[in-house]
């Protein structure tokens, strides 16, 4: 870290302003941030990462190497991005017929604690719930639950996942995470809860 700033940026690597870091964040070899870009406290942004203009990025946030966050993507707290995870924000591209203004791009919302596996796609204009679990080389074409396991092209719910990281098992009305003792209940219409 450098005197003047309370955050990390590898010489290699371009932060155009203005822009805000937070306290404790780190960006590695050869990754660009743009203008207007807001980074919380504590993200790791690894090596060749692209984050474009206006895009919020939580607190905690780790993004693997090779992954571009493009404009119309948030990511909220303690996500982990994969290395090469793929986002898009336009629907319909075509190079003849640009489609680059703000009004063009979907919006994307990566929610709390979400986990999205290397290689995977997050085709614009979706939402991926709190501590989701996008299995690696997925293509995620729909809106994804709290907690729910996706995997496959297109991805597709293969179960339930615990805050921590590991798969539920059993699940009736409820169940206990085998490795923390997290309580969860079952509510119907595809979604469980904490409790």
């Amino acid at each position: 870290m450098s005197k003047e700033n309370d955050y990390f940026v590898h010489e290699s690597a371009y932060v155009d302003l203005p822009c805000t870091i937070g306290t404790g964040s780190q960006i590695w070899h050869f990754s660009h941030v743009m203008q207007d870009v807001v980074i919380g406290e504590k993200c790791k942004i690894g090596q060749n990462v692209f984050i474009a203009a206006g895009v919020k990025i939580g607190q905690n946030v780790k993004i693997q190497n090779n992954v571009s966050i493009y404009s119309g993507v948030t990511l909220e707290d303690d996500v982990f991005c994969g290395p090469s995870c793929v986002f898009t924000n336009i629907n319909t591209p075509r190079s003849a017929f640009p489609r680059n203004t703000k009004e063009d791009y979907l919006v994307t919302l990566v929610k709390l604690g979400a986990t999205i596996g290397a290689n995977a796609t997050i085709v614009c204009g979706h939402t991926i719930g709190r501590y989701a679990f996008i299995g690696a080389g997925a293509t995620v074409t729909k809106d994804v639950p709290d907690y729910a396991l996706v995997y496959g092209n297109p991805a597709k719910q293969a179960g339930w996942m615990c805050e921590c990281g590991a798969k539920l098992e059993y699940f009736v009305k409820t169940t206990v995470c085998q490795a923390c003792n997290r309580e969860y209940q079952y509510c119907g219409e595809n979604q469980i809860i904490r409790i």
